[in-house]
């Protein structure tokens, strides 16, 4: 493995003895040092990001997955709730009819906003 430490600069009595070629070569030894520790930082930075973008989706996944299981406990429980007043199947019916209301409503309100991206996005200017 190279050595990548960088070398100390010449002492003042030494910069008269200098000549330019030597000036460039130190340049692009210390250049070439800078370079490998930026890559060497840019590395452990990305996998630094893509272990925690990992971590992050997982726990994204399991807060999704108990929702949709808080969101089935609150339905089987309404259903359960409104069957003394409504019947079994008239709770089963009404619930069912809310939630596809309710979806329909979501899907009425994501095409009423894709269509106005896709106006603003195209350029058209007709309201």
């Amino acid at each position: 493995m190279q050595d990548t430490t960088p070398t100390l600069a010449p002492a003042a009595e030494d910069y008269e003895n200098l000549s330019l070629a030597q000036d460039l070569r130190q340049l692009a030894d210390e250049a070439k040092v800078f370079a490998q520790a930026e890559l060497a930082f840019q590395k452990s930075r990305a996998a630094y990001v893509g272990s925690e973008t990992r971590t992050i989706v997982m726990l994204l996944v399991v807060a999704a997955v108990l929702v949709f299981f808080a969101v089935m406990a609150f339905v089987v429980g309404t259903v359960i709730a409104l069957g003394p007043l409504l019947g079994l199947w008239g709770a089963m019916a009404v619930i069912t009819l809310v939630l596809l209301a309710l979806a329909a409503f979501g899907a009425w309100s994501a095409r009423a906003r894709l269509r106005r991206m896709l106006r603003i996005a195209g350029g058209s200017q007709d309201d």
